[in-house]
């Protein structure tokens, strides 16, 4: 029964997550990667202010996989660096998220290569 209730709040919040960003996309003329950077930031305020790690304790996947959970990485990445030195803030959030990049990049380049993309009719 644990179980169940986990994947319920990570698909009640990350549902929760998404129709935000649909009713931005439909009641808006923001774009696409508007709407993401402001959940990038919504991210990294949240792990600034150390609220996201209660949010992921509750949601789990359904918070960290949106790009909100990014942004979280990158500052916690960040806020390690900063205990070393100046430059070490600035280039461990990227070493906590590679792993995330390389796979987005790869699995990327690897759809564009099967499938051809098509821009949007109106």
């Amino acid at each position: 029964m644990e179980m169940f209730l986990r994947f319920l709040s990570a698909f009640a919040i990350g549902g929760l997550i998404c129709m935000i960003a649909q009713i931005l996309i439909n009641k808006t003329k923001m774009t696409s990667a508007r709407i993401l950077v402001i959940f990038l930031s919504l991210g990294v305020i949240l792990e600034c202010f150390n609220l996201f790690k209660p949010i992921k304790e509750f949601a789990g996947c359904g918070i960290t996989i949106p790009i909100c959970g990014f942004g979280s990485t990158i500052v916690m990445g960040a806020k390690e660096g900063a205990k070393i030195g100046l430059f070490e803030a600035t280039t461990y959030g990227l070493t906590y998220v590679s792993a995330g990049l390389t796979a987005a990049i790869f699995f990327g380049f690897l759809m564009s290569i099967i499938f051809k993309s098509h821009s949007k009719r109106k």
